[in-house]
């Protein structure tokens, strides 16, 4: 995306660009296998990409950059990914709560103790009933999310209705992941695939998941045009200083005054 941005912007081209990638574990994309993991790094380092495992961000203030090796760099562009986290409201409701803040729930998705309390999605520690030593729980990933509402809305109305709630069970079929424009990583029902296939597997995957007809439409709409059409490239620069143009147009205001 950014080498395509260079295109129409005369002043700059892809070599003045510089992108570091910092991963605090020994490797990226934990949710599909080692060898897609490293693969990923490979692509990234072709691209230019300079990839840092084992290692943190410690600093961050006026565009200086330290990290935990050492290395100080100056950045214009930052993005910062975290890991998913359950929403600390949880915490208000006297309900019980594991480890990490997420509400302790049965397989039923009943919270423990709780009875006529439920809990799902992110927010919520379902045990899986898939792993064999039973000590896993369920990832917080959309595949459980959009499952767990559905096995927790038949629950409520069964039990309302005098019956046994049943028990939350899901295998997770695998991950994808996009790594640009035709290019990706998938590793689905023990497949693993690479490149464009990967790719395609995953706008597959999310056009899938797109709510009603309609949406479905418009978006394959637009993904088609993007084929024939080259991206929009908007510059962000002015944003860094949002209050530039306002002090600028309210001095000419009271000038003009």
């Amino acid at each position: 995306m950014a080498r395509d941005a260079c295109k129409i912007y005369p002043n700059v081209s892809p070599e003045d660009m510089r992108w570091v990638m910092v991963e605090g574990s020994g490797r990226i994309l934990p949710e599909v296998r080692p060898a897609l993991g490293e693969y990923t790094v490979r692509e990234l380092e072709k691209r230019g990409i300079q990839v840092k495992l084992n290692t943190f961000l410690e600093s961050c203030v006026n565009r200086r950059v330290q990290l935990s090796d050492g290395t100080k760099m100056v950045a214009s562009t930052i993005v910062w990914t975290a890991g998913v986290k359950p929403n600390p409201v949880v915490q208000k409701f006297g309900v019980p709560l594991g480890e990490r803040g997420h509400v302790k729930s049965l397989p039923t998705l009943q919270v423990e103790g709780l009875p006529g309390v439920w809990a799902a999605g992110d927010g919520a520690q379902v045990p899986d009933l898939t792993d064999p030593e039973g000590k896993k729980f369920c990832s917080p990933s959309a595949q459980h999310a959009v499952r767990q509402a559905i096995q927790l809305g038949n629950n409520v109305v069964a039990v309302t209705r005098g019956f046994e709630p049943k028990e939350y069970k899901h295998k997770h079929v695998g991950s994808v992941a996009s790594l640009g424009l035709h290019k990706g990583v998938a590793d689905v029902y023990n497949i693993r695939l690479r490149g464009w296939p990967a790719w395609f597997m995953h706008r597959t995957y999310h056009m899938s998941r797109v709510p009603t007809f309609n949406r479905k439409i418009r978006v394959i709409a637009d993904w088609t045009l993007a084929l024939f059409f080259r991206r929009e490239a908007v510059g962000m620069g002015a944003i860094e200083r949002p209050r530039d143009e306002f002090a600028e147009a309210a001095g000419d205001v009271r000038k003009a005054a």
